[in-house]
């Protein structure tokens, strides 16, 4: 054995020695492909054990491993890093993706580079494939870039040592309009996020910094030459081991719309609640303070309103009966809104008025309201009055009127208008419903004791209990209040008897 063989053999066994604990995986070849020798590292990198799970050669090292690059194309076999070294070609860097034929399951990424021994003379000897698995690197920075693009707030990534951007997200280019070729590898100075920011001068001192830039409006170039109101923001990082800018945008369009729509909406209720001629109050939800009142609920009720404003509608105490107000508010709670509610208002010096209140929730500055509209009723109640009693003065003696007049005279009240929750008709029992029927059908008490069985004073007390539990005064008002409801309008007559 010659000098020179001993010296190759000595030199490579020092050589796998010292790169033996390496954590970097090293592969030796043959200048004719042949795959020497691996250390450790190399081996668990491609999932094996023994040096020829690798291959005896650069082909079978093909067939044994598919090799892709990060944009998901196949590296051609030609193209593998064992490949090119074996043709005398120099890289470093490469990224690859390595994944076993036999166990597609399992994938590593590799950065790899090369290396050529060379003997006394400077001639090639051996071949180094020198890799390290950056796999953790490449799952995190996969996360990142799908992270960003499907986070739909519009974001560009600019490189901080030529500020190119290298990065731009979907939400950034429905935004402005550009393509992913109009953005990346431009620079900053083509495409300035932060020309005309509203602090343009702080913005440019973070960049060239690498600190945060503060969110800030701005006005940003789109790419039909038009321009959008956004609010830009600037956050530092390193990607790829570079130091890098993260600009994030919010479009401010759609904000400006929604407030422009709202402050148009809030005018036009402000002029149609100063300028109608009804009473109307809002009032909080939860403690029912008056937050607001138009002029004619002022000139109605003759409040001012340094009396009203601030104080809560139990306090006002304009309603004039308590258990009404209660009654009020509990549907108000309940439903969210109540329709005509009869009421009696006390105004200021004291006099009553009747009015129909309708009601809804509003919302007041984002908090929930009530609102009140006052329609004064006190003429068509007086006329209603005078119209019953009129009716009870007649029905005295009404014994000749046909029952199609009575009915005519029952309904001068209006049938529709609606009351607070009230009596129903199932709280009466079955005896105080007989009654009322009779009554409907203008028996007098006797009759109606006679018509039941029952004592003239058992009948005068069911009377009177009916007239409690429906809150009426008088048989006419009993036969209107059944009137109103349906009840009892079939054959039976509606003349009362005295």
């Amino acid at each position: 054995m010659s000098q020179d063989v001993l010296s190759t053999e000595t030199n490579r066994r020092q050589l796998q020695q010292i790169i033996a604990g390496l954590s970097d995986g090293v592969i030796l070849l043959e200048l004719d492909q042949t795959i020497l020798w691996a250390n450790d590292a190399a081996l668990a990198m491609h999932g094996v054990s023994r040096i020829g799970e690798l291959g005896a050669n650069a082909q079978e090292y093909a067939k044994r491993f598919a090799l892709r690059y990060r944009n998901n194309h196949p590296v051609l076999t030609e193209n593998y890093p064992i490949s090119r070294i074996a043709r005398g070609e120099m890289f470093s860097d490469v990224l690859v993706e390595l994944t076993p034929v036999e166990n597609d399951e399992r994938t590593w990424v590799h950065s790899v580079r090369s290396m050529v021994l060379a003997d006394r003379a400077g001639e090639p000897e051996s071949l180094v494939l020198i890799m390290n698995d950056v796999t953790e690197w490449a799952s995190a920075e996969q996360r990142f870039e799908k992270t960003f693009n499907a986070n739909p707030a519009p974001a560009v990534i600019c490189r901080l040592s030529d500020l190119r951007y290298i990065k731009v997200n979907q939400g950034f280019l429905e935004m402005t309009g550009y393509t992913r070729d109009q953005v990346i590898g431009v620079s900053t100075y083509e495409l300035d996020v932060l020309e005309r920011a509203e602090n343009k001068d702080l913005a440019k001192q973070r960049l060239r910094d690498a600190a945060t830039i503060p969110q800030m409006q701005a006005e940003l170039q789109l790419a039909d030459g038009g321009s959008k109101q956004v609010i830009v923001a600037g956050q530092p990082l390193e990607l790829n081991d570079e130091d890098c800018m993260l600009f994030s945008f919010v479009d401010m369009e759609p904000r400006h719309k929604a407030e422009i729509a709202l402050r148009q909406s809030e005018e036009r209720f402000a002029k149609a609640f100063r300028l109608t001629p009804v009473p109307i109050l809002v009032c909080s939800a939860d403690d029912q303070v008056v937050i607001d009142v138009n002029e004619a609920f002022l000139d109605t009720l003759a409040y001012p309103s340094e009396e009203l404003l601030g104080k809560t509608v139990t306090h006002i105490d304009f309603i004039d009966d308590a258990a009404t107000r209660v009654r009020l508010f509990a549907a108000l709670e309940k439903t969210g809104s109540v329709d005509r509610i009869d009421v009696r208002v006390r105004r200021k010096d004291a006099g009553l008025i009747d009015c129909a209140v309708s009601a809804d929730t509003v919302k007041f500055q984002d908090d929930p309201c009530y609102l009140l509209v006052l329609m004064d009723i006190t003429e068509r109640k007086r006329t209603e009055l005078e119209l019953v009693s009129a009716i009870e003065e007649v029905m005295k003696d009404a014994s000749w009127f046909s029952r199609t007049l009575i009915e005519k005279l029952a309904n001068v009240k209006n049938v529709n208008s609606p009351q607070l929750p009230g009596a129903s008709f199932t709280e009466l029992t079955a005896r105080e419903r007989d009654v009322l029927g009779l009554i409907c059908e203008g028996l007098a008490d006797k009759e109606i004791a006679a018509r039941l069985k029952l004592a003239p004073n058992t009948v005068r007390n069911h009377v009177a209990t009916v007239y409690s539990k429906l809150d009426v005064h008088s048989r006419s008002e009993a036969i209107v209040w059944a009137h109103e409801r349906g009840l009892f309008s079939g054959d039976r007559r509606l003349t009362p008897r005295r």
